[in-house]
């Protein structure tokens, strides 16, 4: 798929100021990383470029800040950025004006410099010209390699597409190459896993789905709403009411499609919202009226196992139930694990992404084991929705 793209082998960056856009969005604490998964994943194109003699200045956004606040600053992070790749990374304390340009100025070939968070200014949000502008001057190409931010149209994550010569980085590449066979040029058959708790939030991504994967398995509360529009009693689990009329009419786009929509058949059940409540899996004809749908039921899990067993390629986006609670995260764990038992012996390709997905596939101890997990929340989300990302778009070949 990136062969559309502009990558780092269609440039020589030797000598050149190479604006990077990365995620360092990490979680803090105390003023200290907490995961470094965001710094490793780009570490190999911030080496790679410096290596080659670049100078590698880092652009990036940290928290949501209104305007310049010290608890939201990058400094901690490119400390932190040092220690992960091994090399000293310089820090200015300004990603524009004269702070910035004498510090990208005393820069000698293969030095690495990170510029402060860029949402101090507001200008990046709404991709200001004059912003772009003065970003510009500090580079002679833009490198993007941020995907979980793709889906913005901010100064650093699209803007300076238009200023610069664009290319995507080596973390953004590997992503476009993941995606890209996943969904736009898979290898057939197909199934999505979509769960989580609300149809509301991926009404897009369902209605996209249908059209492009041979069958579609819906789990998490999400499940419920659908079951719901169906008639089934589902005593007092999650649902969202209101959307029976919508889940019916993905059903019926999915018949129209061909796209089998694999949903539960049995549940496991509780009364209370609780870790280790007391549960017991009930066919859906026997939900009792005071109980709460928390996963799916061993039926459905054997369901979803043949699903998997039949695919050559699987996209998942959402736990299957309360995953967070044990047991109620036993639908998700052996699922997880049987795809990446049928990744490991090269039967399926196997693309998970967004928070929660990424949180239940470490809990299953498979984060490592799937052909590809995106850690990008909302962009993966897009994605999948089939939306264009303007990240994305300004990378491509003209």
């Amino acid at each position: 798929m990136t062969k559309s793209f502009r990558t780092l082998d269609d440039v020589d960056v030797k000598g050149k100021r190479v604006l990077l856009r990365v995620d360092l969005n990490v979680p803090m604490e105390n003023g200290r990383v907490t995961d470094a998964t965001r710094l490793e994943r780009v570490a190999p194109t911030i080496t790679e470029i410096s290596g080659k003699g670049g100078k590698v200045i880092l652009l990036a956004h940290f928290g949501r800040p209104k305007g310049r606040d010290p608890k939201e600053s990058l400094k901690p992070v490119a400390e932190e950025l040092s220690r992960v790749i091994k090399r000293p990374v310089a820090f200015a304390d300004d990603c524009i004006g004269d702070v910035a340009a004498k510090a990208v100025g005393a820069m000698k070939d293969g030095d690495i410099l990170c510029l402060e968070n860029t949402r101090f200014h507001k200008e990046e949000e709404k991709n200001d010209a004059g912003f772009v502008a003065e970003l510009a001057k500090l580079g002679d190409i833009w490198v993007n390699d941020a995907f979980s931010a793709a889906h913005r149209a901010h100064a650093t994550t699209e803007g300076l597409g238009h200023k610069l010569p664009a290319y995507a980085g080596r973390t953004m590449q590997a992503e476009l190459d993941a995606l890209g066979k996943a969904l736009d040029a898979p290898t057939k058959p197909v199934i999505a896993i979509v769960g989580g708790a609300k149809v509301s939030t991926k009404i897009d991504l369902l209605e996209n789905l249908v059209s492009k994967v041979d069958a579609l398995v819906i789990g998490g509360g999400m499940a419920n709403t659908f079951l719901h529009a169906q008639g089934v009693a589902i005593g007092k689990s999650l649902a969202e009411k209101d959307l029976a009329a919508t889940a019916l009419r993905i059903l019926d786009k999915a018949n129209a499609a061909n796209c089998a929509i694999i949903l539960p058949v049995d549940a496991v059940v509780a009364n209370q919202f609780a870790a280790n409540a007391p549960s017991h899996a009930y066919g859906l004809d026997a939900i009792p009226a005071d109980g709460m749908i928390l996963d799916v039921g061993p039926q459905s899990i054997a369901r979803i196992h043949a699903a998997i067993d039949d695919a050559a390629t699987l996209v998942w986006n959402g736990p299957l139930g309360a995953f967070e609670l044990t047991p109620f995260d036993r639908g998700t764990v052996v699922s997880a694990k049987h795809a990446a038992e049928r990744t490991r012996a090269k039967k399926l390709i196997s693309v998970a992404g967004g928070g929660d997905t990424v949180a239940a596939l470490n809990q299953a101890g498979v984060g490592g084991e799937f052909t590809y997990v995106s850690t990008a929340g909302g962009a993966f989300l897009e994605w999948m929705e089939g939306k264009p990302l303007p990240g994305v778009e300004v990378l491509k070949r003209g």
